[in-house]
């Protein structure tokens, strides 16, 4: 009995989830961020990488500046 309730169950979310994204999907796709992603001025691919890069190299930068004012390279 609890078997079959659960599988009606789950069978109704499957269903009710397909239902949700057959409509509508594409005009949200973006809806939920904070920000700008198209038809921007500078594509937002160049910004996300440019942020994630300087991020990165910052303490390799820092790195390389103390072994370079201590004398080890």
């Amino acid at each position: 009995m609890f078997l079959k309730q659960f599988a009606q169950q789950r069978r109704q979310f499957s269903v009710q989830a397909k239902k949700m994204h057959q409509f509508g999907a594409a005009e949200k796709l973006y809806s939920n961020l904070p920000f700008k992603v198209k038809n921007r001025l500078i594509p937002y691919k160049f910004v996300h990488y440019t942020f994630f890069f300087v991020g990165y190299s910052i303490p390799f930068a820092v790195t390389y500046l103390q072994l370079k004012r201590s004398g080890s390279i």
